[in-house]
């Protein structure tokens, strides 16, 4: 117990005396969660609160067009125009705008548009109705007029940097726009054709099928997400892992100085000396993690971002965070015990954590992976820990929820040790 004692003694003062140890286990984290928590909350926002101008160029002039210049106006988040420097937009100079990345999106609505579509819609109904009694002589289509037919393209132009989601998400909206507009033009055909019968005015045009979102959560209450409750987890295991830097250099450079050997001549085992480092790590990472909560709660609300709401699951939080810091100590002593130098352990480090985070989960959703990404994220320790803070804060899980992502950090913790004690003995030995 003295040997163990003083092993933490010695590893306290030698992380007192390192200020950039101390800046990049205490300071990184801090600026890090806070500031991808800022862009990812303005990424949230910025469909429901920012206006996103777009270019609307309109060689229609007909009422399918004045209904679609008159939908995107009344959506709040969109603020379409239709003129540069006071000249009407045409085209080309719309998919000038757009290339050089002054604009996001230019929608071009065909000249004709409104005519062709309404002579379509004409045929449909004169098919129709062909069936009943003359009643669709007006509003047959003579055969040239329908060879003359030809679809209409509305053409988007997007820049190049905008995402594949947001270029779906537009395609769909123009979409269901023009298709409800022209559901609408139906039902004043079918009115203009047959007369305002008292059973046309009374017939229910409103949207059947209807949506209403639900996020479903293991304790059964619904839970309404935001970009702190997603990036403070992330963030905060990739700033645990992060550890794994100063911890394996710590190793090397004691190796270097010559403490290793000195040490070999004394009666202290290895595992007492790792089991110092350990211990000492393990409590700067929970004080990360109380830290980034702390700075959730109280700091986050007075910048304008959403308050991390921990409600009453601290104790399985805070049984991750000593999960996920054992995986991190046991990976960052493993780094130590088998490099040798700076060179080695520093570079081989930073790029495993990236790694890590990257298959983890921790940049990109590893539902939106490629299945076998998905499937090698399931190695990551990375994963497991995102997953069990996931549990806590979104799901609002139990202790039955994330006791097997927490039994794997822990098992990985205790075969990374293993590892690095039989490295050591064997190297030892020779």
């Amino acid at each position: 117990m003295h040997r163990f004692l003083a092993s933490i003694k010695k590893e306290f003062l030698l992380l007192l005396r390192d200020p950039g140890g101390l800046i990049v286990l205490f300071l990184m984290p801090i600026v890090l969660v806070v500031t991808i928590t800022l862009i990812q909350d303005a990424t949230f926002k910025s469909v429901s609160s920012n206006s996103i101008e777009i270019l609307l160029v309109d060689n229609d002039k007909g009422k399918l067009s004045d209904e679609i210049q008159k939908s995107f106006a009344d959506i709040e988040f969109l603020e379409p125009i239709s003129q540069f420097e006071e000249i009407p937009l045409s085209e080309e100079k719309a998919r000038q705008l757009v290339a050089s990345g002054e604009y996001q999106l230019a929608i071009v609505i065909p000249e004709g548009l409104s005519s062709e579509l309404q002579k379509q819609i004409d045929k449909n109904i004169g098919q129709i109705l062909e069936e009943f009694e003359g009643i669709a002589d007006s509003l047959k289509v003579s055969d040239v007029e329908r060879n003359l037919m030809v679809s209409k393209v509305v053409k988007l132009y997007f820049d190049p940097i905008t995402q594949e989601t947001f270029r779906s998400s537009v395609i769909f909206a123009v979409d269901k726009l023009v298709a409800s507009i022209e559901t609408k033009s139906i039902y004043e055909a079918f009115e203009k054709e047959l007369g305002e019968s008292e059973s046309l005015r009374s017939f229910n045009r409103d949207n059947f099928v209807k949506y209403e979102q639900i996020n479903p959560s293991l304790s059964g209450e619904s839970i309404i997400p935001n970009s702190v409750q997603h990036n403070v987890p992330a963030w905060t295991l990739f700033a645990i892992f992060f550890m794994i830097l100063p911890l394996s250099l710590n190793l090397v450079h004691e190796k270097g100085q010559g403490t290793f050997i000195r040490l070999q001549t004394t009666p202290t085992r290895y595992s007492t000396i790792i089991a110092g480092k350990a211990f000492l790590f393990l409590i700067v990472s929970l004080l990360q993690f109380t830290l980034i909560l702390l700075i959730g709660v109280y700091v986050f609300p007075k910048m304008g971002l959403p308050v991390l709401d921990v409600g009453n699951q601290l104790v399985l939080l805070y049984t991750v965070a000593l999960s996920a810091g054992l995986a991190a100590i046991g990976l960052g002593i493993l780094l130590g015990t088998v490099f040798s130098s700076h060179e080695q352990a520093a570079p081989f480090g930073a790029v495993l954590v990236v790694l890590l985070a990257a298959i983890g989960g921790v940049w990109v959703p590893v539902f939106a992976m490629p299945d076998t990404m998905q499937i090698i994220a399931k190695i990551s320790p990375m994963n497991w820990g995102l997953e069990a803070f996931y549990d806590c804060f979104l799901r609002k899980g139990s202790l039955v929820d994330i006791l097997p992502e927490i039994g794997l950090l822990i098992v990985f913790f205790i075969s990374t040790i293993v590892i690095a004690i039989l490295y050591y003995e064997k190297k030892k030995a020779i």
